[in-house]
């Protein structure tokens, strides 16, 4: 695959920066750099997200730090986000913009591991709210009407009564931006999604003009750019993805070669075993008619000695 050009100039400034983005927030580990490096970024985002103003956010903390530019292995590869939110809410950011086909699956996991925050002896009316928040570029179902932001929560499925409010799923479908509704607007999330796709530093500074917060994030970016050993590590993720790509295109293949021999000798049995009801069907026939040849045969026989004694 041809790899796009990067034409920043590391040691510049953001406001020079021009031409293609290297890795941009749809890579997970610069979405992760940005978010952890950029507190007052992060925040914003969580605003936006869950629709609350500033004051309403006393303290936001990123649980789960990494050190940026280190070196992580491979099994600890897993680049989501812990955040406590006022001490309080578990909320957990995600950017996967490749469809494994198990997002529904996963999703629940990480949800079900936040919510599960409580220490030993503590009261279970204690437990901290969980939120997990998506950024995907593919629509997770297929039968369901498309959405731009959607949040799934316990319901009654006759009443639609909340069952728990301290539980909530939320999926940003970065592939569907141009389907967000006036509420989304109103809290700029589409600015944000924006920001998130974009894959040149022209097309983010017309994005980061409309929005305080979102240039802190443009700049946190490029930043993050200038520093070699992160972008060694977005380049690593980035090879890493790309070969999970291709081992799960093999494994398709291979599954659809699978399913088509299983169907070839599906069909071959099926064949075989007409083959043998027709051949049993002919055995009988053939005894038959060799049960009737003998019987002819002893009408025969038994006429002439009949006839001989006369």
């Amino acid at each position: 695959m041809k790899q796009n050009k990067v034409t920043t100039k590391l040691g510049g400034d953001f406001a020079s920066a021009t031409g293609a983005i290297e890795y941009g927030f749809t890579n997970d580990y610069m979405f992760r750099a940005v978010l952890q490096e950029n507190k007052k970024v992060l925040k914003a985002l969580i605003c936006a997200l869950l629709h609350l103003r500033p004051d309403e956010v006393s303290s936001v903390v990123v649980t789960n730090p990494i050190v940026l530019g280190e070196q992580i292995d491979a099994k600890e590869f897993v680049l989501d986000i812990n955040i406590s939110l006022n001490n309080h809410s578990v909320i957990n950011l995600e950017m996967q913009v490749e469809n494994q086909l198990n997002w529904q699956d996963r999703s629940l996991s990480y949800l079900c591991r936040s919510y599960d925050n409580l220490c030993k002896g503590d009261d279970y009316s204690n437990v901290a709210p969980a939120i997990h928040i998506g950024f995907l570029d593919f629509t997770p179902f297929k039968d369901a009407p498309e959405e731009f932001y959607a949040t799934y929560k316990l319901l009654n499925i006759k009443n639609h009564h909340l069952y728990s409010s301290k539980f909530a799923l939320s999926v940003v479908n970065l592939s569907k931006i141009n389907l967000a509704t006036e509420e989304d607007k109103v809290w700029e999330i589409d600015y944000w999604a924006r920001l998130f796709k974009a894959t040149t530093w022209e097309e983010i500074k017309m994005i980061a003009k409309q929005n305080e917060s979102i240039m802190e994030a443009s700049k946190t970016l490029y930043n993050m750019h200038c520093e070699e050993t992160i972008r060694a590590m977005a380049r690593a993720r980035q090879d890493a993805t790309r070969r999970e790509n291709m081992y799960n295109k093999v494994i398709a293949d291979l599954k659809v070669d699978n399913e088509k021999l299983s169907s070839d000798n599906t069909k071959l049995s099926d064949d075989i075993a007409k083959l043998a009801a027709a051949n049993s069907e002919k055995e009988q026939a053939l005894a038959k008619i060799e049960q009737l040849l003998a019987e002819k045969e002893a009408e025969i026989a038994r006429l002439k000695a009949q006839s001989g004694q006369d």
